[in-house]
């Protein structure tokens, strides 16, 4: 079983100075692919400082967390795709109890355990619960002591390609960020592969030093989030009742944040209808490989 790895990476310079050797010390002799969104700081000059031991690929124009993914993906030679964000460091044992799952042929993506760095404490995360309400999905961290799981983490996790491939990888309608991961382990769901937690693979987690909180306002990621959370349910809910639960709901929500002021709700409604075409057309595309319904898995 051949692993590789890919790491997006958006005006990342300082963080690949300190993290990119904790990284390679981490995973070993393997492939590692970085992909550079087109930083406009210093990152290719750190990037070239470490060329004779990744791949670095170089996007002239900023594409987004799933193009760029998608891109790395795409270029690797493993079998098992690992995915870290630069702000991911694994711990250097992480490695075994991740990969072992993948002996079950039916087992898509495995998720780490994310020591999660929040001010001065540390949360551990890494697995997603989920429940229907009020029209929505409404998702949320699961405790750690299960293996179950909603979804993979984008920045954290293993996934086979085969499958990845199969799926169509993250959809770029998420672009710039957020939701792609909880859509494509939906999908993989919906299509009966399995997807599973593993609390002894851990990395640590500096959200705070990512490039969303420094490149985007607060109300941009709320807007981008409210946006995705929209396309994932008018792509990949297709029960009838649960359908129907969302329109009626709908009315109530937009209300509702109107009344509170929520601009950034109303923007991601509207940035979100615009897309309504390619929203229906990759749903037409993604639920061919649908077998279970919403309502067995929410």
């Amino acid at each position: 079983m051949k692993i590789s790895v890919v790491i997006p990476n958006y005006n990342g310079e300082e963080i690949l100075k300190k993290n990119l050797p904790k990284v390679l010390d981490a995973v070993g002799d393997v492939e590692v692919i970085v992909v550079d969104d087109a930083s406009v700081d210093e990152s290719l000059k750190v990037l070239k400082s470490f060329e004779s031991k990744i791949k670095i690929i170089v996007n002239k124009k900023n594409l987004g967390f799933s193009l760029a993914v998608n891109k790395g993906v795409k270029a690797t030679s493993g079998d098992i795709v690992i995915l870290l964000n630069t702000d991911v460091v694994p711990e250097n044992d992480f490695l075994a109890p991740l990969l072992s799952h993948f002996e079950d042929d039916k087992v898509f993506a495995v998720g780490c355990m994310d020591k999660s760095i929040e001010g001065d404490k540390i949360v551990l995360r890494g697995r997603g619960v989920g429940r229907w309400n009020r029209g929505f999905l409404m998702h949320s961290r699961g405790e750690v002591d299960k293996t179950d799981t909603l979804w993979v983490n984008g920045g954290s996790g293993a996934f086979r390609k085969s499958v990845w491939e199969k799926l169509g990888g993250f959809n770029e309608l998420y672009s710039p960020f957020y939701w792609e991961d909880i859509d494509l382990s939906y999908r993989a769901l919906k299509s009966v592969y399995k997807i599973v937690f593993e609390s002894k693979s851990v990395v640590v987690h500096e959200h705070e030093k990512g490039s969303i909180k420094s490149t985007y306002s607060d109300f941009d990621v709320k807007a981008i989030a409210y946006r995705n959370q929209f396309i994932f349910v008018w792509k990949n809910i297709t029960d009838l009742l649960m359908k129907l639960d969302h329109l009626i709901w709908l009315p109530y929500h937009v209300i509702a944040a109107v009344l509170r002021l929520d601009l950034a709700f109303c923007l991601g409604l509207f940035k979100a209808f615009i897309l309504l075409p390619k929203i229906i057309k990759s749903s037409n595309i993604e639920k061919k490989l649908f077998v279970l319904k919403d309502s067995q898995l929410l």
